[in-house]
C-alpha cells in the first residue's frame, strides 16, 4: 500500500508494465559491464532498474509551484525570518546518473503570506528528483519560492555529496559540495545575508 499525503488516500501499489526496449537496454549494459544478464540474479534486474528509475525522477510529473499555492495570511504579526533546516534529499547526476545525497536548508523573509513547511521541502524533492546538477537544484528552488511565495528574501543552501566523484573518477570519498542562492534582502542588505547564514550555520 502507498500512502498518498497530498490526495489523503492509501491506494494499492501496481507494478508499472515495462517496455520492451528499456528492458533491453538495461541487459545491454549488464552485459557490456561483464556480467550475464541471463544467470538467476540477473533475471528480473532489467524491470527492477527501470521502475526503480521511474521512481528516482518521479519530479518531472510532480509541478514544485503546486506545493506552494495554499498560503497563509494569517502570522499572528509575524515578520521573521522562516527557516527549515536539514532536509534530506536524493538525487542523481545528470553526468553520471550517479547519486547525489545531501541535506537542503530553505529560508525565507515573508511578504504578506507565508505557507506550510512540509511544503519547502516537497518544492525541493520535486526538482531533487530529476537529473540534475547541484548549482541549477539551488537555483531552481530559490527561484521557484522567490516567484510563487513572493517574500522579501529567499536563502537556499545545499551540501551533498556526488556518486560521480566518491564511487569513481577521483574516488574521493567525503567531500562535500555546498551551494547556496540568495534573493532579495538576502542578497542585497550584508546584515540580513549574515542573520540567516548564521541561523543556517547555527
Amino acid at each position: 500500500m502507498i500512502y498518498d499525503p497530498d490526495a489523503e488516500t492509501v491506494r494499492e501499489s501496481v507494478k508499472e508494465s515495462v517496455p520492451a526496449e528499456v528492458a533491453d537496454a538495461i541487459r545491454t549494459l549488464i552485459k557490456w559491464s561483464g556480467d550475464d544478464p541471463r544467470r538467476e540474479g540477473l533475471m528480473e534486474t532489467p524491470e527492477r532498474v527501470a521502475r526503480a528509475w521511474r521512481e528516482y525522477c518521479r519530479g518531472y510529473g510532480d509541478d514544485p509551484a503546486y506545493h506552494l499555492s495554499r498560503i497563509f495570511h494569517e502570522v499572528g504579526g509575524y515578520d521573521d525570518v522562516v527557516l527549515l533546516k536539514d532536509i534530506p534529499f536524493q538525487s542523481h547526476c545528470e553526468h553520471h546518473m550517479a547519486p547525489i545525497v545531501g541535506h537542503a536548508h530553505i529560508a525565507y523573509l515573508p511578504g504578506d503570506y507565508v505557507v506550510g513547511i512540509s511544503k519547502l521541502a516537497r518544492v525541493l524533492h520535486a526538482f531533487a528528483h530529476r537529473l540534475q546538477v547541484q548549482e541549477r537544484l539551488t537555483s531552481q528552488v530559490a527561484n521557484c519560492i522567490w516567484e510563487h511565495l513572493k517574500p522579501q528574501g529567499v536563502a537556499v543552501v545545499v551540501e551533498a555529496t556526488h556518486g560521480c566523484m566518491t564511487g569513481r573518477g577521483v574516488r574521493t570519498p567525503d567531500v562535500i559540495m555546498k551551494t547556496s542562492r540568495m534573493l532579495g534582502v538576502f542578497r542585497d542588505d550584508v546584515k540580513s545575508r549574515e542573520e540567516v547564514l548564521k541561523l543556517i550555520e547555527s
